[in-house]
Order: C-alpha cells, then structure tokens, then sequence
C-alpha cells in the first residue's frame, strides 16, 4: 500500500448532494402547504442536487477543478506557432502524422526499470512526470536513465498535494524542490509540470510560469490506480485513443507495466505514432504557465 496521498487523476472525493437538500422523513414533514405542495419541493430540490452532483462528478473524474484556467490543445498550440517556433519535431510532424503522447505518472517505482526496458525494446518515446519525495530522491538511477534513453523528464510536484489548496509560496516549494533535485541528476530542469489530480487555476499558473515550466494535462486515462486488472487498463486506453491524445498511466501500480506492451502493439496497429508531450506540440514551443489538453 503506497504512503503517498492519492495520485493525479484518481479522484480522492466524489462531492454529493449536501445533508440540508435530502428528503426529510414524512413524519418531519411540514404540517402546513400540504402534500402535493411538499412532493413539488422535494422533486425541485432532488433535481437541483443530482445537476449538481452530476456536475461535480464531472469535474472531479475529469482531473480538474472548477477553478482551472483555458487550455490549449497540441493542434491548437502547433498552429499558432511562428516560422521561427523552435520545438524539436524528432523524425515525424504531429500535424500530418497520427500522434499520441505515452506519459507516466507519479514515478519512478520498482517497476520503472522493466517498463524503460519495454520502451527501448518499442523503440517508444515517453514523458515521465517525477515525483520528488521517496521517488526522485529514492532512484537517482532511474531518473538519470529515464533522462539519458532519450525520454522527457517532467515535475509532478514534491509530495503530490492539491496545489489549488496551496498559498503560492507553498505551491512554488512544492515545484521547485522537484525542479533543483531533477537538475542535480540529470543536469537539466524540467520545463512541464503536471498538477496533482489536473487541479490548477491562475495562482498555480503564475507560478508555474515563474518556474519555467507548462502545466499538461491528458485526455485518456485509464484509472489505473484503481484495478491490478492488466486487460482491463489496456483496454481502457484504447477505447479512448485519439490523434493527438495524452495518456494518462503511473508506473507505480502493480497492473499498469504489464499493460504497456499490449498498449504500445495495439495502438502501432492503428497506425498511431509514439511521441514526447514537447514533440506533440512541435514546431511550438510550450509556453511557461499555459495549461495543455488535447
């Protein structure tokens, strides 16, 4: 059982109607308007709550608050991009190419060794967004291979709390101590982070942009952290694969690793191309503090 608080993009609360919007016992019904009148109120009332849970629910499976800021989409991002944008495309363009972005989570872990072994097997590209606490302190190693095979080495934030929840100074401790122990490894400090559970809004984004570093988001997850079924995390992937699309997985979880290969395979038979988050958005350039979803 991990010690760590929940991981980006499992829900820790799902938000339910309030005590005061239930329906009282008939007994504790009001003696006067009557019946009919009460059922009216109780029908209202149920009918606000569920647009309100249903609303809720939403935010909250979708990894985002309701004080997050716009986005923008990879496409987006490629199109606005100058004749002198300098993202490196590597060997295929995102923009006539069939691209997905493999990103992984909350890491590294005890089984990041063998999914890095998969990746160099695939000969596919990830980004990996580090956790610094009892992760990035715990693998150096992995941090330095991981840097060194040619994979994007992103912050996931020191000790993965809601950064939402945060003062700002709180908030830039958080990415910054994630962001100096990264560049003692491998030299390099990240320029993308990805908020715990997708929550962000323009204090987080101020300091992000402070940091050097643009906030990604996914747009396919397969709530691995909620299944060791290997099957069941492929073929939620799948389901919801598109061009242009982020995964969402940990390699922190005991399914997810062994799930990678048939991912990989499945998605090549769709003629998907594997690329980085920063070669998604090439010729672009992503922009310190903006928040990217596809």
């Amino acid at each position: 059982m991990l010690s760590e608080p929940p991981i980006s993009g499992a829900p820790d609360t799902v938000v339910s109607a309030s005590p005061q919007d239930s329906a009282a016992p008939a007994s504790e019904a009001p003696a006067t308007g009557g019946r009919r009148s009460r059922s009216r109120r109780l029908r209202a009332s149920g009918t606000a709550a569920a647009a309100a849970g249903a609303l809720s629910l939403a935010l909250v499976l979708s990894g985002c608050s309701s004080e997050q800021t716009d986005t923008t989409s990879p496409a987006s991002a490629r199109s606005k991009a100058g004749d002198d944008a300098k993202g490196k495309q590597g060997t295929v363009d995102c923009a006539k190419a069939k691209c997905i972005a493999l990103t992984f989570d909350a890491g590294p872990g005890k089984d990041t060794g063998q999914l890095l072994d998969t990746l160099k097997d695939k000969k596919v590209p990830a980004t990996f967004f580090l956790l610094g606490k009892n992760h990035v302190k715990k693998h150096p190693d992995l941090v330095r291979r991981i840097a060194a095979e040619g994979h994007e080495v992103a912050n996931h934030t020191w000790s993965h709390p809601r950064l939402t929840d945060l003062e700002p100074d709180e908030a830039r401790k958080e990415l910054a101590l994630t962001q100096d122990a990264i560049e003692e490894i491998t030299g390099r400090k990240p320029t993308l982070m990805r908020p715990p559970q997708g929550r962000t809004n323009k204090d987080v984004s101020k300091v992000s942009k402070e940091l050097g570093l643009s906030q990604v988001l996914w747009s396919v997850t397969a709530k691995d952290y909620s299944t060791t079924d290997s099957a069941l995390i492929k073929k939620r992937v799948l389901d919801q694969a598109d061009r242009d699309g982020i995964i969402l997985l940990h390699d922190i979880y005991d399914g997810t690793v062994p799930a990678v290969p048939g991912i990989i395979d499945a998605l090549h038979k769709r003629g998907f191309t594997f690329v980085t988050v920063p070669q998604l958005m090439a010729p672009a350039v992503p922009e310190p503090g903006e928040v990217y979803r596809p």
